[in-house]
């Protein structure tokens, strides 16, 4: 071997590590927007999976599944190559096929959040990773009779996406819907996730490692690989950008608001769509692939959630599964650098008839029923043996506590200070929305206690209910009169307009909770109506959402420390 030989060996397998470790850290991108959009309560549980889903596949991919995807011709399956050293193409291969098992376990995580029993999902993962992906993606990569068909699946639309989103479906529909998701009448209810700003880190963080999942699967970049690779990126961007700009303003159109999770779905539409063929068609044909992603994701994710009542919390169906497909299917219309022996394209629309789009049908349907019918086999005997799903209390107190006895993903990160519940810059802004005389504010609210009927008292709770904006003012309002004590709780409510409409993956939610700063002061020594005026004038701006004031006679007070109580208790020593 000589020098130039060598020098080209050893930047093939550098392009193959380094594809390597972009779809390992896909890893972390799933655990984002998985994490995000579900509820805060399940996070830890979700990280866990994540996690285990790599873990328990690489030892269990490296011992069996390996072998029965690579270890051979055959057409059924590879062969028998246990502990394996990754056969003739050697460590890289093995690394490189290894983390892709990996994303293909992984999308489970997601549909089957917030109700899955730990252990249950473990076996899971060991079990796709050992048998149902490897003997799937011999059939179509490692030489089986997929392969010989002439079918074409460059990174793995079908392979990796289609097989975690088949999985996906069935293990939701079999585990079935969270608690509160469905009405009697079936009507499915919104449950948003609890942090867009993960879902939006995850959604990134996948988008940059696709041009390693993508770009990186042409195995080399020499002897003209690397202008397909360069092509190959071009096509990938192209297709997630056109995507999420279409689901942007699918959803402006039927929710009248570009709504924030779908859109961010959108984009992983437009990757998956475009993994089987991008390095088969041209950037007008990855365009059009991912506009068609982009009604695919938003009216699949409507009908999996609202028509065949599967709870998907992350919508994995609508993007890995149904578009997994979608972009397989394409292929066959739009591969414009596939030919055959006469250099004429194999895409049906630049007229290389329907035998290749057949041959692309023929591999999704075969490979939906592989998975399909293993996936409900090894569900349904986890189910009536150690259980696939966890029970009523542990699902509503959250996975976190009892799989994981972690009480918060968050413990000592989330607690925020009265500081921050108002800016400069929002109390300058409320300020100058200040165009009418206090005289029109929300008259006061008094309530008599039962317990102080018949019995005047001098002391008064109040309680102020208004915008997080203007809590600066108001805490400075009452500092000038004399009031220093007081409670301060981060609220969330909505009064009788119930906020402006809006959608969560094209469903309502039903009441729109705003974010609210509630105050409360007991007074003796200040007279409440020095309190209520002094209120009103800090928080009127004239506008919806100003707030309202409760005031309520307080039969006692007692202080624990010295026994004292009434006005006594209340003064300081």
């Amino acid at each position: 071997m000589n020098d130039i030989t060598a020098l080209g060996n050893a930047l093939n397998v550098g392009w193959i590590l380094l594809g390597a470790a972009l779809v390992f850290f896909m890893q972390a991108g799933f655990a984002m927007v998985e994490t995000g959009f579900t509820r805060a309560k399940n996070a830890g549980n979700i990280i866990m999976k994540n996690l285990m889903d790599f873990s328990l596949g690489t030892p269990i991919f490296w011992i069996f599944g390996f072998g029965l995807m690579f270890g051979g011709t055959g057409a059924l399956i590879g062969g028998i190559d246990l502990f394996t050293t990754g056969g003739d193409g050697g460590w890289a291969t093995l690394i490189f096929q290894t983390v892709f098992c990996a994303t293909a376990a992984t999308i489970v995580s997601g549909s089957m959040a917030e109700r899955t029993k730990f252990s249950a999902y473990c076996i899971y993962s060991m079990l796709i990773s050992a048998i149902v992906y490897p003997i799937s993606g011999h059939w179509i990569w490692g030489g089986g009779w997929l392969a010989q068909l002439g079918f074409h699946d460059f990174a793995g639309s079908c392979a990796v996406h289609m097989v975690g989103g088949t999985a996906a479906f069935i293990g939701a529909k079999i585990l079935g819907p969270r608690i509160g998701k469905y009405t009697k009448d079936g009507k499915a209810r919104a449950i948003p996730g609890h942090s867009l700003t993960l879902g939006a880190l995850g959604v990134f963080i996948l988008w940059f490692c696709w041009f390693g999942f993508n770009g990186c699967s042409t195995v080399a970049l020499t002897d003209g690989a690397a202008d397909v690779a360069a092509r190959v990126f071009v096509t990938t961007n192209l297709a997630a950008a056109v995507a999420t700009v279409t689901v942007m303003c699918i959803t402006w159109v039927r929710y009248k608001k570009p709504d924030v999770s779908m859109t961010l779905n959108g984009s992983l539409a437009g990757l998956v769509a475009i993994t089987a063929g991008c390095d088969a068609v041209t950037p007008v044909g990855a365009a059009i692939i991912g506009i068609i992603a982009g009604f695919v994701v938003v009216f699949g994710i409507e009908f999996v959630d609202q028509k065949l009542k599967v709870d998907d919390p992350v919508g994995a169906v609508g993007v890995h599964g149904l578009c997994g497909l979608t972009g397989t299917l394409l292929t066959g219309v739009f591969a414009y650098y596939l030919t055959d022996d006469l250099g004429q394209p194999l895409g049906l629309l630049y007229g290389g008839g329907v035998h290749f789009l057949g041959v692309q049908a023929l591999g999704i349907v075969s490979v939906l029923a592989w998975v399909g019918v293993t996936m409900v086999i090894i569900f349904q005997a986890i189910k009536h043996t150690i259980g696939l799903r966890v029970t009523e209390a542990e699902e509503i107190s959250g996975l976190d506590l009892p799989e994981h006895g972690l009480t918060s993903a968050y413990a000592d990160f989330m607690p925020v200070p009265t500081t921050v519940l108002g800016t400069r810059a929002g109390e300058a802004a409320a300020l100058a929305n200040q165009t009418a005389a206090p005289a029109a504010a929300v008259p006061v609210t008094r309530v008599q206690t039962e317990q102080a009927e018949g019995r005047p008292t001098a002391i008064h709770k109040v309680v102020i209910i208004t915008n997080q904006s203007r809590f600066e003012a108001l805490k400075n309002a009452m500092n000038e009169i004399g009031v220093t004590g007081m409670t301060v709780i981060q609220a969330a409510g909505c009064g009788m307009q119930k906020g402006a409409p809006e959608y969560y993956r094209g469903v309502p939610v039903e009441a729109t909770l705003l974010p609210k700063v509630k105050l409360e002061l007991v007074v003796s020594a200040v007279p409440v109506e020095t309190v209520v005026e002094a209120a009103r004038r800090a928080l009127y701006t004239g506008h919806i959402g100003d707030g309202k004031i409760f005031v309520y006679d307080v039969a006692d007070v007692i202080k624990i420390r010295t026994g004292e109580t009434g006005y006594d208790a209340l003064q300081d020593d």
